[in-house]
């Protein structure tokens, strides 16, 4: 997977990978087993009961904006004052997991995922983003069973985001067939799944089917401004189409919106895979 992801891309993932809890006994091999006792609603979504439950909602709420922000700190802070308000609340020991995780603190992050499977079983939220994390850190087989427990929950309202994450997953693990069909399904629920979209372009490239990858790109510039990583995409599709007009053109856009990047780095190192 392109390690220079852009943040709006690695956000989108970050917060839609992983929250389906279903119960959760550990194990010798590290982390909990996936229950079997039914499917449970995610917890972030139930109305709050009581008023530290309702304290607790709305810090981790607000901590979770922050984190959109990449204001760690202050997400922190949110997400602290929310588990104090209600030491129970799962969504915030998973906020903390996410923040922990953002900042390359596996260790931490691990434990606080841990309470939030354990506080809330059977919650899609919490599996997703366990499940990136699992595959973020070499656990990706364990990480793709994650994503399938809470893509099969029918009580999780975005089932688009488990198989976004399972695709990328598989991508990380070259199973790029298997992202294939990961991302169909999330484009299928989703159409407007635009991270969908650029990583099955990318999954279809990567095969070598590079007039149906251009299909897919072509989707994509539709939704929006593409960025520097789908630009270069775009540019190496074309390049190996042979058409010239094509190339040129995202050399060009490369160039000029995006002088800095790493991929227009690439690109003018010559380095094009």
């Amino acid at each position: 997977m392109n390690r220079h992801t852009s943040y709006c891309f690695r956000i989108f993932v970050l917060l839609g990978a992983c929250l389906l809890a279903v119960g959760c006994a550990t194990t010798g091999g590290g982390g909990p087993m996936i229950p079997s006792d039914g499917a449970r609603q995610p917890m972030s979504t139930k109305p709050a009961v009581g008023v530290p439950q309702q304290r607790a909602k709305i810090h981790t709420e607000l901590g979770a904006l922050y984190l959109l922000e990449n204001r760690l700190a202050v997400a922190m802070e949110e997400a602290r004052l929310a588990s104090q308000f209600d030491p129970s609340y799962a969504p915030a020991y998973n906020l903390l997991a996410l923040i922990h995780m953002q900042l390359g603190e596996n260790k931490i992050a691990e434990e606080h995922f841990g309470s939030a499977l354990r506080l809330a079983p059977g919650d899609p939220e919490v599996f997703n983003n366990y499940g990136w994390f699992l595959c973020q850190t070499g656990r990706e087989k364990q990480g793709m069973e994650y994503f399938s427990a809470a893509a099969k929950n029918p009580l999780y309202p975005t089932p688009s985001k488990p198989h976004t994450n399972a695709g990328l997953c598989a991508i990380q693990m070259k199973d790029y067939k298997r992202a294939e069909t990961e991302l169909l399904v999330a484009i299928r629920l989703d159409g407007a799944n635009t991270l969908a979209l650029f990583w099955l372009a990318d999954a279809v490239y990567r095969q070598g089917r590079y007039p149906e990858a251009r299909q897919w790109v072509a989707q994509l510039e539709q939704s929006l401004e593409l960025p520097a990583e789908a630009s270069w995409l775009a540019l190496r599709i074309e390049r190996r189409l042979g058409n010239r007009d094509g190339e040129a053109r995202f050399t060009a856009r490369l160039k000029r919106v995006f002088p800095t990047a790493p991929e227009t780095l690439k690109m003018l190192q010559g380095d094009y895979e």
